[in-house]
Order: C-alpha cells, then sequence, then structure tokens
C-alpha cells in the first residue's frame, strides 16, 4: 500500500508565522519531525519488540494493548500503563531497562538521520535575532544532544529537554517538558514562547500550558486536526519562518 502526503495551504489560520515569531522571546523546538528525521520515516516496530521481549522475560505475560504497540514510544507508554495495572504494581515501577533500549536505538539513528530541510538556517537565525531556543522532545536528551553536536547546532540551545527516563507517562502530550522549558526560561509569561512541533501530541502538551502553538506538517488531515485543536498557524515547510524572519528586528 503507497501512502501520498497532500499539501496543506495553510487557510483559515488564528495568526500568522510573523505575528507568532515577533511575539516570541523564545522558541520551543519539538526534535523528531522539526529539527530532523531521526529514523528517516521508518517503522520503530522492531525497537517496540525488543522492549516486549524483555518485558515478557521480566513479567511472564504483556497486556493486550502492550502486544499491539509497534511504535518505541507508545510501547514506554504502555508499558508504564501495565506496571500500574498489573498485581502489586504501582506509578514509577522502574522501568529503567525499557528506556535504556529505546535510547540505545535513538543513539544509533543520530548517526543516519536526515536534517529537516531549513531547520538550521532557521536554528542559526532564530538564535541572531535573539530568541532564546530551547529543545523539548519525547526522544532521550543524550542522543539529541549528540545530533546537535555533530551538526555544529548544540551552541545555539539554552537547553535540550528530553523524556523522563523514569516515568514514560510525562512524555507528550503530557505537558511536564513545556513545563520544564518555562522553568529554564524563568517562568515568563507562556504567550511570550513559541512551541514548533509536527504532531498532535506536541499541540496537546502546549496548549496544557498555554504556550502558542505552531504545526510544521504536509499532511492534510494532520493540519486540519491541529487547526480543528486550536494550532495558531501550521505550515507544511520552514520557508513561511525563514520569509518572516527576514522582517524582524535583531534584539
Amino acid at each position: 500500500m503507497t501512502t501520498t502526503c497532500t499539501m496543506y495551504d495553510g487557510r483559515g489560520d488564528r495568526d500568522t508565522p510573523h505575528r507568532l515569531l515577533e511575539r516570541a522571546d523564545a522558541v520551543l523546538l519539538d526534535f523528531d519531525g522539526p529539527v530532523c528525521d531521526l529514523f528517516r520515516g521508518a517503522c520503530t516496530a522492531h525497537i517496540a519488540d525488543e522492549v516486549k521481549e524483555r518485558a515478557l522475560d521480566e513479567w511472564g505475560w504483556l497486556d493486550p494493548r502492550v502486544k499491539a504497540c509497534a511504535d518505541s514510544h507508545g510501547v514506554l507508554r504502555h508499558l508504564a500503563d501495565m506496571a500500574v495495572r498489573r498485581p502489586g504494581g504501582h506509578r514509577g515501577t522502574r522501568l529503567g531497562w525499557a528506556d535504556g533500549i529505546v535510547t540505545r536505538y535513538e543513539y544509533a539513528a543520530v548517526l543516519r538521520a536526515a536534517p529537516t530541510p531549513g531547520a538550521s538556517e532557521l536554528v542559526g537565525e532564530l538564535d541572531r535575532l535573539g530568541k532564546t531556543l530551547l529543545i523539548v522532545t519525547n526522544n532521550a536528551e543524550g542522543p539529541v544532544r549528540e545530533y546537535l553536536e555533530r551538526r555544529n547546532l548544540l551552541r545555539h540551545f539554552t537547553a535540550v529537554l528530553g523524556r523522563d527516563p523514569h516515568d514514560p507517562h510525562l512524555m507528550k502530550p503530557h505537558r511536564h517538558v513545556v513545563d520544564r522549558a518555562l522553568a529554564e526560561l524563568g517562568r515568563p509569561n507562556p504567550s511570550r514562547t513559541l512551541l514548533i512541533g509536527d504532531q498532535l501530541t506536541d499541540l496537546a502538551a502546549a496548549r496544557s500550558a498555554q504556550v502558542p502553538f505552531l504545526g510544521l506538517t504536509r499532511d492534510e488531515r494532520t493540519a486540519a486536526l491541529m487547526r480543528h485543536g486550536g494550532a495558531h498557524s501550521v505550515i507544511a515547510s520552514f520557508e513561511p519562518l525563514m520569509s518572516a524572519l527576514s522582517t524582524l528586528p535583531t534584539r
């Protein structure tokens, strides 16, 4: 089966990229999508399978939702849910071994990750204009830092905030990582911050934290869902942002 993507034309946005960037003192970037394609579009089912095999060895059984999951981050969340539901289980059950498996694959993927077109230029221009930059991601912090270092981008970021290795429940759509970013910034008015992400989970985290959201997607259905869900603007590439940045003064 072949899946095709249609382009979103941007109509119906609540705001313009120019106004969003003009108001933002800080920009929060999701990593996988806005900065790079970490797994180059490949399915992560093999990672989920390794986690499930280890979980089966550890616990002797798997919840149906764990068994059915074919996503490396989804399996962490479902496994955490299972840990709560199993006899004698509770939130906070140590799942560092599961996070470690996913992190190992993320480190390997960094070596082959494909940069998102225009991402390096966008990061450099945002920094030049005095915007504070932070990464807010469901990926592990270490692999993200390694990717940014390899691309000479780490110097532009004030902080790299990844998933909590001890509690998968805190991954986006939970607002936890966005709250951490706001704390790093000194807890400014959230309206002075902008989150750029490519997933509905990014939007949910931004909305919960009352941070304006700009969606990046070429998929028409995802764009429509983002708009319906409260995204301030949705773009198909970074070109509109670069055009907007060219008209903003340096701070």
